[in-house]
């Protein structure tokens, strides 16, 4: 099924979602003090109230990121969509061996790859210029506002400077987008990406160092 099952290994398997079974196993299972694993070890146990939070509080993230890389509104609602169905699938051999967010957003990523693929698309998609939505700025404009990024020139207002940022980002290929999606506009660290995306944190690291440097030569007209 492609990534759905990637964190879901052999071995010992807490068996309840209670306190005491969170207390005993969280030395086995670190990422039991998840506020969002331990609702989903509820999911294992049948709780749709659970899972109706995660949806609540995933959804709009997931089709936002699926919507920059695919750039397809219909179609990153139908993957989101996709991603809670193959949690729900598998849930019953659900285990906590990572943080949510990092298993979740692995299999958006597998499936946003496959996508791409079945309809054999060899160009990257321009990522969509929008204003910032109820989860804060996004992607481009937060690297325009990082004080470490590139500083364009003030000549250019906001919206130039949401053009020029946006068409270096179109040059990325698209695990460098994804990745730069995933550490900025998610907050990810190294270590949360590569289990994400099925590499090294030292891969992951490399990865973003080049993608920030195609950045920094397609903006280095507009740096101070």
């Amino acid at each position: 099924m492609g990534g759905d099952s990637g964190l879901m290994q052999t071995g010992p398997n807490p068996q309840s979602s209670g306190r005491n079974v969170i207390a005993s196993d969280t030395k086995q299972f670190p990422h039991l003090r998840d506020p969002d694993v331990q609702l989903m070890m509820r999911v294992k146990q049948g709780d749709d109230d659970a899972f109706t939070q995660l949806v609540s509080a995933y959804q709009d993230r997931l089709v936002s990121v699926f919507h920059h890389v695919l750039n397809e509104q219909a179609q990153a609602e139908d993957l989101a969509q996709e991603v809670f169905l193959r949690i729900y699938r598998v849930k019953s051999r659900y285990v906590p061996t990572a943080k949510f967010s990092t298993w979740l957003f692995r299999i958006a990523n597998n499936l946003a790859s496959n996508s791409r693929r079945s309809k054999g698309r060899r160009k990257e998609v321009p990522l969509s210029v929008r204003d910032s939505g109820p989860l804060g700025p996004r992607p481009e404009e937060k690297l325009v506002a990082d004080k470490s990024a590139l500083m364009p020139t003030r000549q250019l207002d906001k919206r130039e400077i949401r053009t020029v940022v946006r068409e270096a980002l179109d040059t990325l290929n698209e695990r460098q987008r994804m990745a730069l999606l995933l550490n900025r506009f998610e907050g990810m660290s190294y270590a949360d990406i590569a289990v994400s995306m099925d590499m090294t944190p030292t891969a992951v690291k490399s990865l973003l160092s080049r993608a920030r440097e195609n950045l920094k030569e397609r903006l280095e007209s507009y740096v101070r």
